[in-house]
């Protein structure tokens, strides 16, 4: 994970399944202000298709994925878009 990369925001969905992980992602990007990132942490092997996916439909930045352990690690980026 980028060290440089400020996390404004958290977003456990250990324990969820498909499609609970990207509809909560979904909730909290709305609410958050271009620019900025969100951590995202998961255990649905799905989220490695559906995160990626979603991040290129809605034109948000993957910054970083890795898995640790039974856990996905995603860090996003808000579009800067205000259009």
């Amino acid at each position: 994970m980028s060290e440089s990369v400020e996390i404004n925001h958290e977003l456990d969905t250990s324990g969820l399944l498909c499609p609970e992980p990207v509809m909560m992602l979904h909730n909290k990007v709305r609410d958050m202000k271009p620019g900025e990132t969100v951590k995202v942490t998961a255990t649905d092997p799905s989220t490695q298709r559906d995160i990626p996916k979603f991040c290129n439909f809605l034109d948000h930045e993957l910054l970083s994925h890795e898995q640790v352990e039974k856990h996905y690690i995603y860090l996003i980026r808000k579009q800067e878009k205000t259009d």
